[in-house]
């Protein structure tokens, strides 16, 4: 995906490979991640309600100015007060609420989660040739230049895309994972970005095939309760993983899952407000994302160092069945509708 068009997703894979090099020590990094997450969170609503008042164009100009501002920091950023100070500018960063808004004034509610789906597909391209090229750039340049934090967690904006309708546990996973690729799986920075563009690729075809089909077939409450208990399989499955070849399997049904949850949840939650609102909506929804990684690094450290790695999928297995049960218990959403 083009760093511009969803720059936070560069920002909250925490610069792990820049922080190291910079000898910030894990509990300085954890800061790191609360800063911005808490610069997001305060700043997902604005930008939401920016939108809606002065239109989508002013708010992606805002979004990709405050994105060019944040980029520019990071690679002058040669020391710990310069790397938090290169955070500030994350206040504004949501470039994907406002693509998102702009899906939602050209399409009708009956063809919102198919269009959703598809802008996944175009963030995808940017995953594969932004992860590759960043991790590449690491090894053969100064590393502030590289922009290296847009490489690790950059799992997309069809995974950040989900406006964190992301469960929690898995949330959790993805703060931790630039260090549990580099502690767990012994990657380096190359092996890293070739890894998103993995996951790039996958998301493409997910986004790109499947989604557009099943929502065109299936109501919102199945697809939920589908992508909701592929999830509980996805937490057992990272339980139980050893070696990256492990997570590259296991990536399959985790992509699916994610792609089609957030897909599911922007359209319901679009469709649960006036058109006039929209952009307050996907600005909220945005925040719970950055809500997430103000205790998520504490939380996830405390996790990884106590229990390791298989922690996070059983946590994330307990939750998501208790989850499912709940949706089958509970009609979510309240209307059965097959987006045709």
């Amino acid at each position: 995906r083009p760093y511009s068009s969803h720059p936070r997703d560069g920002a909250w894979a925490t610069p792990s490979y820049l922080a190291k090099s910079l000898s910030l020590d894990s509990v300085g990094f954890g800061y790191l991640q609360t800063t911005f997450g808490v610069l997001q969170l305060v700043g997902g609503p604005i930008f939401g309600r920016f939108a809606d008042q002065f239109g989508t164009r002013a708010a992606l100009i805002l979004s990709c100015a405050s994105g060019s501002a944040f980029f520019l920091l990071t690679s002058i950023s040669t020391s710990i007060p310069l790397l938090f100070l290169s955070r500030l500018p994350a206040v504004f960063m949501h470039g994907l609420p406002g693509a998102q808004k702009v899906i939602t004034d050209l399409t009708n509610p009956s063809q919102r989660a198919d269009a959703l789906g598809k802008l996944g597909l175009c963030f995808g391209i940017g995953i594969i040739i932004g992860s590759a090229l960043g991790g590449s750039l690491r090894v053969s340049c100064f590393l502030p230049l590289t922009y290296i934090n847009t490489v690790l967690i950059n799992m997309s904006s069809s995974y950040t895309d989900v406006c964190f309708s992301l469960t929690l546990p898995l949330g959790l996973f993805l703060i931790m994972f630039s260090i549990i690729s580099m502690d767990f799986f012994g990657l380096e920075a190359v092996e890293s970005g070739y890894l998103m563009s993995y996951f790039g690729v996958l998301q493409m075809v997910v986004q790109g095939l499947v989604i557009g089909r099943l929502t065109n077939n299936c109501t919102e409450r199945t697809l939920l309760r589908l992508s909701v208990f592929v999830f509980a399989g996805v937490g057992l499955g990272m339980a139980l993983m050893r070696t990256v070849w492990h997570y590259c399997i296991i990536a399959v049904p985790l992509v699916f899952a994610f792609s089609m949850l957030g897909t599911i949840t922007d359209s319901i939650l679009t469709k649960a407000v006036p058109s006039s609102d929209t952009g307050t909506m996907l600005g909220i929804c945005a925040s719970v994302q950055p809500l997430t990684r103000t205790v998520g690094p504490t939380i996830g450290g405390v996790l990884y160092k106590q229990f390791g790695v298989s922690s996070f999928g059983y946590l994330q297995l307990v939750v998501n069945i208790g989850l499912f049960v709940y949706l089958l218990k509970n009609k979510i959403p309240l209307r059965e509708v097959k987006s045709q």
